[in-house]
């Protein structure tokens, strides 16, 4: 994890108004928003700086958890990223569909048929709960992966 100064530690780092020990202003002031924990624990353990010391520092109010902006972009982008269109949708759960299905045999015959006059996602998610009753949810749950996730 990352932290930042927050208003109160920038105060702090120009006025000294808090007395840190030389090991952790050392470490205060490595934390930029650019360092993980680890690396300012790492940069400053031969000073004797523990996690205790940082935890002193979150307490006080001096530093605060950094809003990393590329984290932020990559759960933006994997959320454009789950939203398929249903074409995508039907074009991956189609084949699961049709395997569960012939894997029914007789018992799935009409099933099956349904499934492969399917022509689109919309009718598709309308023969799932079919397929769910037919399979098993254990077995329906990579095509219901499809279908929704």
């Amino acid at each position: 994890m990352k932290y930042i100064k927050t208003e109160k530690g920038q105060q702090v780092l120009k006025d000294r108004s808090v007395q840190l020990a030389p090991r952790q202003r050392s470490a205060f002031i490595l934390c930029d928003g650019k360092n993980t924990v680890q690396q300012v624990l790492a940069s400053t353990a031969p000073m004797g700086m523990t996690p205790d010391d940082f935890d002193q520092m979150v307490v006080l109010g001096l530093l605060e958890p950094a809003r990393d902006a590329v984290a932020d972009a990559q759960a933006a982008l994997d959320k454009i990223s789950s939203e398929r269109t249903p074409q995508q949708r039907y074009q991956d759960a189609y084949p699961i569909a049709t395997r569960l299905t012939a894997s029914l045999g007789l018992r799935g015959f009409r099933l099956n048929l349904a499934v492969e006059g399917a022509g689109t996602y919309e009718q598709l998610r309308d023969l799932a709960p079919k397929i769910r009753d037919a399979v098993g949810p254990d077995k329906f749950a990579p095509l219901e992966q499809a279908l929704n996730g």
